[in-house]
């Protein structure tokens, strides 16, 4: 009997669970979704959390956000039993703010107390995210909007904690460990992400392909999730030669 492949799907830097409801090319899968731990600072200690979330199934797809999509390169370079495609959206192999001015501010705002977290610090780290694209998806997004995800999502802890994970993290020598299909989204208009990230990952992962999906910004699997799900399946039909429902079926059993 066939065993259709899980869609797993990793968070952002708020730590939410996806909203699964708005992938609807894809709700034909099985999709899977989790909260990110409040209290790791590395990289490691997440791909750990995620091996768990995925160890009772024999087939899986990771689908990693930003902050999420590092977490997935990590778990992917350990060459899991069962993992079958990748797809990276925003997301980076090493410290991503190139930007030393960007960065100063960020560690600077970070360590503000408090109601200084949700005031300053999370509405520069809004203003860092946003596009001027993120009005014109499925789902228009304001930067009170994106500060609002992290003030319900993200206690300071767990950002301070985040942000030493990101920072510290570097698998550019070990992308070529990553023996999977991956498919790399990267956004139109992109401010946080060094503007190298997309091209160390694409280079750097043996079966990585890089899609740029236009007029949208880093929080597009926020604005724009029809879009955002089409690409994942059009790669899955693509890379499988599988039609619709099939994106449900083992992978392995395509040709590649």
């Amino acid at each position: 009997m066939n065993i259709s492949p899980t869609i797993v799907t990793v968070p952002c830097f708020s730590g939410a669970p996806w909203q699964l409801e708005q992938l609807t090319p894809l709700a034909g899968c099985s999709l899977r979704t989790m909260r990110l731990p409040e209290t790791l600072d590395t990289i490691e200690g997440y791909a750990d959390f995620v091996a768990k979330q995925v160890a009772d199934l024999e087939h899986y797809i990771l689908v990693g956000d930003s902050f999420g999509a590092n977490i997935a390169i990590a778990l992917a370079t350990r060459q899991p039993q069962g993992l079958e495609a990748l797809v990276l959206s925003g997301g980076f192999a090493a410290d991503p703010i190139t930007n030393p001015f960007t960065k100063l501010k960020l560690t600077a705002a970070s360590f503000l107390p408090g109601e200084l977290y949700q005031q300053i610090t999370l509405r520069f780290h809004a203003q860092s995210l946003a596009s001027p694209y993120d009005f014109d998806g499925q789902v228009p997004l304001s930067q009170a909007a994106i500060r609002s995800l992290f003030i319900q999502n993200t206690p300071r802890h767990s950002y301070l904690s985040r942000m030493k994970a990101a920072f510290s993290a570097n698998y550019l020598d070990k992308l070529d460990r990553i023996q999977v299909p991956t498919l790399v989204l990267t956004p139109d208009y992109e401010r946080l992400i060094g503007k190298d990230a997309a091209r160390q990952l694409v280079e750097g992962i043996p079966e990585a392909t890089e899609l740029i999906l236009p007029h949208t910004g880093h929080m597009f699997r926020f604005t724009h999730p029809v879009t955002y799900a089409t690409a994942i399946q059009d790669f899955l039909q693509r890379r499988f030669e599988s039609d619709v429902t099939a994106t449900c079926m083992p992978l392995k059993s395509y040709a590649i």
